[in-house]
């Protein structure tokens, strides 16, 4: 092999590896996403929003082909996020439907994290339903906790929610946390699947009712630490969405 022809190989072995480099950080840094879903198969879009977010201009949130918002309200059986009230109601204001999310704490009893966040959000017309995030924090996804106990707690928390707010509660959740906790089970509960790589898949497939589909969208209106912000679909169209929740989840 001529010296020539070894620098060519090295230079191209450079411009690959700038160019991976370039793509990693566009793809980090939001400017492009792994996910691009259809407007056309899928006209209905939302963010999901917390204190992380600071301080929201709604009306401004609203403007960027926003059409729905899920607001944080609590965490476990103590927390409640600060912002909570402030963003429910200026996000409804401002013309998006809203609806509220609890993070469930595998370390806290269904009822206590029941209690919580019924303790500060109220019922509204009109608002989407309720929905428990389950997925995996600090060393839980190496070590995840018992499935049955999980379980068990889940279920006494979406019922409880269900009596309360008269419609079934959506579940929001990962790839790993679903096939551990919710696939084959939960059938009367939509789900909410979080997937920024591909679109999602279910393994018992199972259909999905919302898709978080990038966590890293950058759009004006607000000013937290967290520069952004989760968007997602809804699967169905503006009529259906209008609609929605008409009736419990089938059995596939």
């Amino acid at each position: 092999m001529n010296v020539i022809h070894k620098k060519r190989i090295r230079l191209f072995s450079v411009f690959l590896a700038a160019a991976a480099l370039l793509m990693a950080f566009l793809l980090y840094t939001g400017v492009i996403l792994f996910n691009n879903p259809s407007r056309e198969i899928y006209p209905m879009r939302g963010v999901d929003v917390s204190h992380h977010q600071g301080k929201i201009d709604w009306d401004t949130l609203a403007r960027q082909d926003i059409q729905f918002a899920y607001i944080k309200a609590t965490e476990g059986s103590n927390f409640k996020d600060k912002n909570f009230q402030e963003n429910f109601f200026s996000a409804s204001r401002a013309g998006l439907r809203v609806g509220a999310y609890h993070f469930f704490s595998y370390d806290s009893s269904g009822e206590s994290q029941y209690m919580n966040f019924i303790s500060v959000v109220p019922l509204q017309q009109g608002m989407l339903p309720p929905v428990v995030d389950i997925e995996f924090y600090g060393a839980k996804k190496e070590h995840p906790p018992d499935r049955q106990q999980t379980k068990k707690e889940l279920r006494i928390l979406l019922r409880r929610l269900e009596g309360h707010y008269g419609t079934k509660a959506l579940i929001y959740t990962t790839d790993k946390a679903y096939r551990l906790y919710i696939a084959d089970d939960f059938y009367d509960n939509d789900i909410w699947i979080r997937s920024v790589f591909t679109e999602p898949a279910l393994t018992d497939k199972r259909r999905w009712k919302f898709w978080q589909y990038t966590n890293r969208e950058k759009l004006a209106g607000y000013q937290g630490r967290e520069e952004y912000i989760d968007v997602n679909v809804f699967a169905g169209t503006e009529r259906e969405f209008a609609a929605y929740p008409e009736r419990p989840s089938a059995m596939p």
